[in-house]
């Protein structure tokens, strides 16, 4: 940590004060000497400290204005642990000045341990917790709707940041008219689903192994939306990519359950497929897009290492989907240092 990092030092300040009040409330005396070390850090402004002291643990959040807003973050963090959801507990907050001293969730994420014997397990728990969440009724999730317009806005990401920022290419003619019949199609099949509250990142890296498990974070910019949207995420991210076949079988299990859960999804299995395999080609190209504006605006570069596997989710998808044709010409016409990688 840099000396002159002045938002560390405003923090470490925080801390000073905060921190006395916390020990009291709990009954643990005054607080010990602590040690504050980095815990995480994500493709946002957003840093996480943890801070150790005689065997206690907190996490602190450092959310920068105005580049960033801890106040979704506290009022979702209420609305999911008001579902069950194991949450991270507020502690303390200074939302004019972006910090949060929150309850610390442990140090392994899902990611730290999925491997292929111990998915099934893992992923029944994320179910269950997922579920939970989905039941909360529009009147408990006073949240931005996931409309036509931010469906568009990301979209619209992958044109403006990846082909025209980073590949230097521009949408015209033939190449235009095929992107505005894809994005109709995705954004119709989006708008045409159920609605259910949204994490818009419930993956393997924002579930933490914890008691009860799963935890779950970076939930500020949840919405209410498309029900398949979270448990597409759950099984293609960005860090690990799952058989085909294993991640039918894990969403006909969602499925099932949801339906026994009374949660709104497709009466048939294959129209949910269809669905999560169009909101999955959205959720993949915005992507692609955040990770060529992250490297180009914001001078991280390596997020882009990860683009194709975002666009081996998108070939797989465009395979079994013909309505998609117009997605799969334009993709296919990109230059060939654009090309997908197996």
């Amino acid at each position: 940590m840099p000396e002159h990092d002045v938002r560390l030092q405003h923090l470490n300040d925080w801390l000073a004060h905060v921190l006395p009040a916390h020990f009291h409330r709990q009954g643990w005396g005054a607080p010990p000497p602590g040690r504050l070390s980095p815990a995480s850090s994500d493709a946002s402004f957003r840093r996480y400290f943890r801070w150790e002291g005689d065997g206690r643990s907190l996490i602190v959040m450092d959310a920068p204005p105005p580049q960033e807003n801890c106040r979704p973050f506290v009022q979702v963090a209420e609305l999911l642990a008001a579902t069950g959801a194991h949450v991270p507990g507020i502690l303390a907050a200074d939302l004019d000045q972006g910090f949060l001293l929150l309850d610390d969730l442990g140090r392994q994420t899902y990611l730290d341990v999925l491997d292929a014997d111990n998915a099934d397990a893992l992923f029944d728990a994320a179910f269950d917790t997922l579920l939970d969440i989905q039941q909360a009724a529009p009147t408990d999730a006073p949240l931005p709707a996931y409309d036509e317009a931010l469906l568009r806005r990301e979209l619209q990401l992958f044109p403006e940041w990846y082909l025209q920022r980073h590949l230097q290419l521009e949408l015209d003619g033939e190449r235009l008219a095929a992107w505005r019949e894809a994005c109709d199609r995705l954004v119709d099949s989006a708008l045409a689903q159920p609605r259910v509250l949204v994490h818009r990142d419930y993956m393997p890296r924002n579930l933490m192994l914890s008691e009860p498990n799963p935890g779950v974070l970076d939930f500020q910019d949840a919405v209410y939306g498309p029900v398949t949207y979270d448990v597409t995420c759950l099984f293609k991210d960005a860090f690990v990519s799952w058989p085909e076949p294993r991640v039918r079988g894990w969403l006909e299990t969602y499925w099932a359950r949801a339906r026994q859960r009374g949660i709104a999804v497709h009466d048939e299995f294959e129209d949910f497929l269809r669905a999560s395999d169009l909101m999955g080609v959205q959720r993949h190209l915005k992507v692609i897009g955040i990770f060529a504006r992250i490297c180009h605006r914001d001078g991280k570069p390596r997020y882009l290492a990860d683009v194709p596997r975002f666009f081996s989710y998108i070939e797989a998808v465009l395979a079994r989907r013909p309505e998609l044709s117009a997605l799969a010409r334009l993709l296919g016409d990109l230059p060939p240092a654009a090309a997908p990688q197996p």
